[in-house]
């Protein structure tokens, strides 16, 4: 069995997508960033459907190589073949949505990375490794780029590799249209139809738009253009046909596209078609690769090319496997599927990147606690918080599963400090202590000011609600939430939802649970909860069942200390850990409390206080650590037998 399912070659990009839909590309004023270039699409796409991939290409040796690099591992793609090149920029493309028929899009490719692959970049033991090598037609448009993917065709070929082509066909990136008709998708030219010719034998499956056949096979007639292709190939061809699905045809051409094997369609709005073909070809390639049927195969690749077309960007928009699952069990409900709420919270949840499977995470968030302490300045407290950063990055020494929480009021160095370093931050909202719920000035009356964070902080919101609170009380509070909610999927931000009902009002063992359900009731689905440690295995049952029982997906829930000692929480630690959906913990005035009360009053030396927080944040981590290994044992036990 080879390590890797399928591997891609060819471009990479990094695709600014006009935020504002319906207006000239001359008139957008802001863009999303996303992945870009068709390998790099579906190399992204194909991992998402549970594939193991791959893609080579070059990226520059800057802030968007980087990216490019750091997302698609985000992604699960092998990234190996991911050349930086010190001497060319990434390849940038500027796209907009106009109306259904016009995408506009300028692509900034002179002398960029990925158009400098050569055959020095193509390692044969890599190749080896995958049982399919895809190719795109671009990436035969000049010498030396055709040179690489021709040797990585013919070594896949050498180890029994099967071979694909998504012809791609970009007529100015073959230099037979200008700068400004990146949006043409058609022009003839003998040159071109040669090439492609030249290499199309090399093919075990070739997938094209009818246009893409045109050029292929050098007519305009698609039937001819198919026959010409088959002329000189044995390839299954697959011919998208837009709104009418896909034909594969894997001998003689028919009279008519209808004579070809199809799969079920899927009646959608459309809303950007810019990278649908490429989520066809991945869907197209878990089929194929799978050993699906035809009409199997398309059916996958219809519903991910119909994902694609209805929401925005292209890798964004593609499925995860147990997305089109649940696709394609239950069918089109809403036409318009970006605004399918089920669906939606489902292509969220289940796409969601990075492992948090274990959270050890410091919590100095508190404000009026740090405000409320003698000799405290806003001065003092910030610099206090960058301690308690140290403290964090000093424990978790570059590990995986560690994290803070911070605010941005008082915290804000801290907080710059902390991207980019693999921590969990969770960034809070809420004002301190209020009752009913209201939010930081910095969030804004439209909560605007979410658009400026960082796309790695979590939206944190701490709630004091209970079931048995006045109507109007309730209704206030669910209001700020629900609005808040959507105003962090809106920005892309996962979201953390505290609620500690023991602060206003009696607690049973099913309180909890009743404040979880009824946001799950209002559709709020947060990424995580953030709930007080529960004494009684009644209560953890309860709110673990009302969590999963609404969302299969959620990312967990982590425990809080409310101030108490270490003693106690380690106790609560051994009951928590019992259940796999408590990742972790929160904990804050455990660890600082003596740290920050010596620090105002001039008691410490920085680096003192440092080691004084770190030694406490590491012992509740081992604490953790220890009262989740019989859970984890017994888990790994299980699977194994």
């Amino acid at each position: 069995m080879k390590p890797l399912d399928v591997i891609t070659i060819g471009r990479s990009s990094v695709d600014l997508y006009g935020a504002q839909v319906g207006g000239r590309l001359e008139d957008m004023s802001s863009f999303n960033k996303y992945l870009g270039g068709s390998p790099t699409n579906m190399a992204a796409g194909t991992a998402r459907l549970g594939m193991k991939s791959a893609l080579i290409t070059r990226v520059g040796d800057e802030h968007m190589g980087r990216f490019i690099r750091e997302q698609l591992a985000r992604e699960g793609v092998d990234v190996r073949g991911v050349k930086t090149d010190p001497q060319r920029l990434t390849a940038l493309v500027l796209l907009g949505i106009r109306d259904e028929d016009q995408f506009p899009l300028i692509f900034y490719r002179e002398n960029c990375a990925d158009m400098a692959l050569c055959e020095d970049d193509i390692d044969p033991d890599f190749i080896a490794q995958s049982r399919a090598v895809v190719a795109t037609g671009t990436h035969l448009s000049h010498p030396q780029v055709e040179a690489a993917t021709l040797k990585a065709l013919r070594l896949a070929r050498e180890t029994g590799a099967q071979t694909a082509l998504d012809i791609d066909y970009r007529p100015n990136l073959w230099g037979v249209a200008g700068h400004g008709d990146g949006e043409s998708r058609f022009v003839e030219s003998d040159k071109v139809t040669a090439k492609l010719q030249s290499t199309l034998h090399l093919f075990d499956l070739i997938v094209g738009t009818e246009e893409e056949f045109h050029i292929a096979g050098g007519t305009t007639d698609t039937i001819a253009a198919l026959r010409a292709v088959r002329a000189v190939t044995g390839a299954t061809l697959v011919c998208k046909r837009g709104p009418m699905g896909a034909s594969a045809f894997t001998g003689d051409i028919p009279d008519t596209l209808d004579g070809g094997q199809t799969g079920p369609g899927f009646p959608i709005e459309v809303f950007n078609v810019l990278g649908a073909g490429d989520g066809f070809m991945s869907g197209l390639l878990k089929g194929w690769l799978d050993g699906e049927d035809w009409p199997t195969a398309l059916g996958y690749a219809n519903a991910c090319g119909a994902f694609a077309v209805s929401r925005h960007g292209c890798t964004p928009a593609y499925p995860s496997w147990a997305e089109l699952q649940f696709f394609l069990n239950r069918g089109v409900k809403e036409k318009a599927l970006r605004k399918d709420a089920e669906l939606e919270q489902l292509h969220w949840s289940t796409n969601r990147t990075g492992d948090w499977s274990s959270m050890r995470v410091f919590a100095f968030d508190h404000r009026i606690q740090m405000e409320d302490i003698a000799g405290a300045t806003d001065a003092k407290i910030g610099a206090f918080k960058q301690l308690c950063l140290q403290a964090t990055t000093q424990v978790a020494q570059g590990r995986p599963g560690y994290g803070l929480l911070c605010d941005s009021r008082l915290g804000r160095d801290a907080l710059y400090q902390a991207a980019g370093q693999g921590l969990w931050i969770g960034h809070p909202v809420e004002w301190p202590g209020s009752r009913p719920l209201t939010l930081e000035p910095e969030i804004g009356p439209d909560f605007g000011g979410l658009s400026e964070w960082p796309a790695e902080h979590v939206v944190k919101v701490l709630c004091f609600y209970h079931p048995d609170d006045s109507d109007a009380m309730c209704a206030e509070q669910e209001a700020v939430i629900t609005r808040l909610f959507h105003a962090a999927r809106r920005n892309r931000l996962e979201f953390l939802l505290e609620v500690i009902p023991s602060k206003v009002g009696p607690v049973a063992d099913d309180t909890t649970a009743q404040v979880i359900q009824r946001f799950y009731d209002l559709g709020v689905y947060p990424d995580w909860w953030k709930l007080e440690p529960m004494t009684t295995p009644a209560a953890w049952d309860a709110t673990v069942d009302a969590i999963t029982r609404n969302d299969a997906n959620t990312r967990g829930i982590v425990i809080l200390g409310l101030g108490e000692t270490e003693a106690k929480l380690i106790k609560s630690f051994d009951v928590a850990a019992r259940y796999p959906l408590v990742k972790g913990f929160a904990v804050g005035r455990t660890i600082f409390a003596d740290a920050a009360a010596a620090f105002m009053a001039d008691d410490i030396a920085p680096e003192d206080a440092v080691q004084d927080m770190a030694a406490k944040f590491a012992r509740l981590c081992q604490a953790w650590d220890n009262a989740r290994a019989p859970v984890s044992n017994a888990r790994v036990e299980g699977e194994v037998a």
